[in-house]
């Protein structure tokens, strides 16, 4: 019976393929302890994960070990991500870890990766707000614990080295439920006072013993403070939200304080560049007024001043000239036009001016006593028009031709129903008027 006979590399191939081509085994979430822990000089991660039963060879390239904000070490208890697949030279299985977590802080760093990114879209991790820490400060504040080695080193690096800076402690809660409220109000506290720079941090601890750091509202009481702030909180490997909104980020406490202030022989140094600046701008600007100097003193109008004399008189009896030309012709053409208005027609003959306009006089008034009497030939006739219209409708013309008007205590009467015998009347006539008395009603 005849047989193929594989390689054991070819073997090894196929499994890696099942392994390679299986859904299930291309994202999976594991947790377990970190034993035989290895960082390679390639910075690869090597490592076995175990429980209380199983274990698992591990392998976390470079890359994605280059993304931890934790130091892994044997004993860790961890979550990771990653593909199952086999290395086909050991024919062994192995996972590729592409996501490492420290285990029981799952939730926690979810909330930081969601804060993180909330506040980096509303811009305040943008370089742009960033301020410039000054470089010689006179007073710098520190908001941290009045007690432990984190205040301890801040002041003994100031102290150190510049002595001569002024400190204030804002004393404040660093961990705990109340933290966040004790460090936002001790911030804003300090925006009060006169002060150049201000440290907010904290010694080294647990993700969760520096969580009051990753607070929003310590994250915009940074974001909103006129001061500079440099955020030192925990040990290098430590990153909080306070690093990213503040103005600078120290490694640690103490690194923090040596990026406050500067040294005593950087001062001296610093003079000693300015002074060397100033002095060589003094003598640059020495040597080149002499040469300005020397210039002017080998011009030849200095060597030579006559010459500028000469050229000044010259130019003076140029405009003497011209003075005395322009007021020459000045005079001799107000001389003609004297004789032309001494020649002129009308002064030869004035009184040709008067009859012209005596003239005009005599003619405009004719006309006007013609447009007079125009006006009052009108104005009677209108008159006379009216007073004939007047006439036309004036009711007492009718007295002219026999009749009469009745009257009775002033109205005048149509009919005799209102009269009664022995009634008082007026009569009035076209010439006069007559009162009589009702002897009779005819009805």
């Amino acid at each position: 019976m005849n047989h193929e006979y594989l390689s054991i590399s070819q073997i090894n191939q196929f499994i890696k393929m099942v392994f390679d081509n299986n859904s299930y085994l291309q994202k999976v979430y594991l947790k377990g302890e970190i034993s035989n822990f290895k960082r390679h000089t390639s910075g690869h991660l090597y490592l076995t994960l175990k429980d209380e039963e199983a274990r698992i060879s591990a392998i976390m390239f470079r890359s994605m070990a280059a993304k931890l904000n934790f130091v892994p070490e044997d004993g860790m208890n961890v979550l990771v991500e990653g593909r199952i697949s086999v290395y086909p030279a050991g024919g062994n299985y192995q996972i590729y870890i592409d996501k490492m977590e420290q285990d029981g802080l799952g939730n926690l760093y979810i909330e930081f990766e969601k804060l993180k990114k909330k506040l980096q879209q509303e811009g305040l991790f943008d370089p742009m707000h960033k301020q410039e820490l000054p470089k010689f400060p006179r007073r710098i504040g520190i908001v941290t614990a009045p007690t432990g080695a984190a205040i301890k080193d801040i002041l003994s690096t100031i102290q150190r080295r510049f002595p001569i800076c002024e400190t204030i402690l804002f004393p404040s809660l660093v961990q705990g439920a109340s933290a966040k409220e004790d460090i936002v109000k001790n911030i804003r506290l300090a925006n009060t006072y006169d002060i150049d720079l201000l440290i907010v941090g904290r010694g080294g601890g647990s993700i969760e013993d520096l969580w009051a750091f990753n607070e929003e509202v310590v994250a915009r009481a940074i974001y909103e403070s006129k001061i500079p702030i440099i955020s030192a909180v925990g040990h290098e490997v430590d990153v909080t939200i306070a690093d990213f909104v503040a103005d600078k980020r120290a490694p640690t406490p103490t690194g923090a304080a040596e990026m406050a202030v500067p040294t005593i022989a950087e001062v001296e140094s610093l003079f000693a560049a300015k002074k060397m600046e100033v002095s060589n701008l003094f003598l640059n600007r020495l040597a080149e007024k002499k040469h300005q100097l020397k210039k002017l003193a080998d011009s030849f109008i200095l060597k030579n001043p006559m010459v500028l004399y000469d050229v000044k008189i010259q130019k003076l009896d140029n405009l003497i000239e011209r003075l005395q030309s322009s007021v020459t012709t000045y005079f001799e053409e107000k001389k003609q036009r004297f004789i032309q208005l001494k020649a002129h027609y009308i002064l030869q003959n004035p009184v040709i001016i008067y009859e012209s306009q005596l003239n005009k006089v005599k003619t405009e008034q004719a006309l006007l006593q013609k447009n007079i009497k125009t006006i009052l030939l009108k104005k009677q006739n209108d008159l006379a028009f009216i007073v004939q219209t007047l006439k036309l409708v004036n009711p007492l013309n009718i007295l002219d031709k026999g009749y009469s008007l009745v009257k009775k205590d002033g109205h005048i009467l149509k009919n005799s129903s209102n009269i009664k015998v022995e009634d008082q009347l007026q009569i009035r006539l076209s010439k006069g008027e007559l009162n009589v008395e009702v002897k009779e009603i005819i009805s």
